[in-house]
């Protein structure tokens, strides 16, 4: 039996850029293959060379379908990966829109940077093509929750339910030893509206658990944030902007506008789904209710369709995306990215950040450096498109739509198995998360260590 070793090439000392690989001999998997986002120094490392040899990876695991977990597998694909992909069902037919809309901005971003001269690269050009992400959806095979899965000769994996989007996964990862890794993927919140809270965690010698909000807990969800904010912009007759994720926090954010509405909490204002991925994504969870989906709450099987509001529509061309934002009405804008990094909310962003009547609702985490962070800290201007844009609007920052599982949840999950693991590694967070992580983990008597970028460990 060949020596098992865990190598951190990513989410480690930052939220984005998830990867992990596991070496046994000639053996390589990879588990996740996530994008960096956020500051340039981060996002410069996506366009490092892979430090293993891609031809001898034998495949990927990938925990859920947000990009920071998957966004560099069209990458990997134009470096020579070919190999398989395993995925839940959920986590692939979300992974196969994101990508493509992934590959599709890298391509406008470098055309428009060329074009405008935005780039200090001549020519700018894209980390992958909307061809190579559509290409690499071949390999996804889907796997089932709480089966045992044979990745490699050496390696089996379980993927079970981790509540923080459809299809989103920690995965039980076995050696032939019979040493047993735990990567948490992203978990979700215990009270999420839409899902059910994560399975227990299981027995493991080694636990890679993520940090996001290890240093905080949310408060308790509420929806007079939103509706105050949504009020007091309907009655200066202006505009809200909500930059959201595509996947799970646009359909947290329709369904929340929905109880509003149904309570008499806001007034019925036109609500646009500004997005193409998103209304993929849509579909998806719409067609994820239809079935029952075993990890959605029973709750929302009712005769009211969870993701709709009384005047919602549809801006699937980028002239319906043009009209979104110049109408003379109120009207709530729910376009991706949640982050402000890039899609067609920077357009709507660039438009209404200087109108004081407007307001932009920051709804959950949003990593340093990006634009969403700079709103949420109360920048004054932002950069879009090359020009700086001055913030006049009113610019709200609500928690309750978090989808990662704070502090609380974070230890209670950890606590369901019956023993501690051997070593635990506090990663995919900030330094202060993490930290701040580490220390309740270590006060329960574990082993807890927040690893180095690049570290090898033996497990």
């Amino acid at each position: 039996m060949a020596l098992t070793s865990l190598h951190f090439l990513g989410a480690v000392g930052t939220v984005t850029g998830s990867r992990f690989l596991i070496e046994q001999g000639d053996h390589l998997v990879l588990v996740d293959a996530g994008l960096y986002q956020g500051q340039k120094e981060l996002r410069l490392r996506n366009w490092q060379a892979p430090t293993f040899d891609v031809s001898h990876l034998d495949a990927v695991v990938l925990t859920h379908a947000h990009l920071d977990h998957c966004g560099y597998l069209p990458a990997l694909y134009r470096a020579g990966f070919r190999g398989p992909i395993y995925a839940t069902q959920g986590t692939i037919a979300l992974a196969n829109i994101v990508l493509p809309d992934a590959g599709r901005l890298q391509e406008e971003d470098a055309f428009h940077a060329n074009k405008y001269g935005w780039s200090r690269h001549t020519p700018a050009v894209a980390l992958f093509t909307e061809e190579e992400a559509i290409a690499v959806g071949a390999l996804f095979q889907p796997v089932a929750f709480g089966k045992d899965h044979h990745i490699s000769d050496t390696l089996a994996a379980r993927f079970d339910t981790a509540g923080h989007i459809l299809g989103a996964s920690s995965v039980t990862m076995t050696t032939d030893a019979g040493r047993r890794v735990v990567f948490s993927g992203d978990l979700g919140r215990s009270n999420h509206p839409l899902l059910l809270p994560p399975a227990p965690r299981a027995d493991c010698d080694v636990l890679l658990i993520e940090s996001t909000y290890g240093d905080r807990n949310h408060k308790d969800i509420s929806l007079d944030s939103l509706a105050s904010a949504i009020c007091r912009t309907v009655e200066r007759k202006g505009t809200v902007i909500i930059p959201a994720f595509a996947v799970d926090r646009t359909e947290l954010v329709i369904h929340a506008i929905q109880q509003l509405e149904r309570s008499g909490a806001i007034p019925i204002v036109p609500v646009i789904v500004d997005s193409p991925m998103a209304l993929a994504a849509l579909k998806v969870y719409r067609a994820a209710r239809d079935r029952r989906d075993c990890e959605l709450r029973p709750e929302i099987f009712g005769e009211v369709d969870p993701f709709t509001t009384a005047r919602l529509s549809e801006a699937a061309t980028v002239d319906d995306s043009k009209a979104a934002t110049a109408r003379g009405d109120s009207t709530i804008v729910i376009s991706a990215s949640g982050m402000a990094t890039g899609g067609r909310v920077l357009h709507h962003l660039a438009k209404r950040l200087p109108d004081p009547r407007s307001c932009v609702i920051i709804a959950g985490f949003q990593s340093r450096g990006t634009r969403g962070n700079q709103l949420a800290e109360g920048a004054t201007e932002v950069k879009i498109h090359g020009a700086y844009v001055p913030v006049h609007a009113e610019v709200v920052a609500i928690d309750a739509f978090s989808g990662h599982a704070d502090s609380d949840d974070l230890m209670s999950w950890a606590d369901t198995s019956r023993e501690a693991p051997r070593t635990s590694f506090v990663i995919h967070g900030e330094p202060e998360a993490s930290a701040a992580l580490r220390t309740r983990l270590r006060s329960a008597a574990w082993t807890a260590v927040i690893p180095k970028f690049g570290e090898r460990v033996v497990v």
